[in-house]
């Protein structure tokens, strides 16, 4: 009886083990996927902020040379 029931015993773990294992692989496959999505994410952020980072330099300065010119009629009104 003793015997019986030490077996009936390590099957059950045994099966719980399985379980537990099939579920964190279900687990590990729907953070992989979260992880694959979040990396998908910042690769069209990144892409996005270097592509701003390409044409910023020159609408900074048609800014500043408008602004210059701006000034330069300005000051020339004001010296008339």
């Amino acid at each position: 009886m003793v015997t019986s029931d030490t077996t009936l015993t390590e099957e059950k773990t045994r099966a719980e083990i399985a379980k537990l294992a099939a579920e964190t692989a279900c687990l590990d496959v729907e953070r992989s996927e979260q992880v694959k999505a979040e990396i998908a994410k910042l690769v069209a952020e990144t892409a996005k902020i270097n592509a701003e980072a390409r044409w910023y330099p020159f609408v900074a300065t048609a800014g500043l040379f408008v602004a210059a010119l701006a000034f330069l009629k300005l000051m020339d009104v004001v010296m008339r």
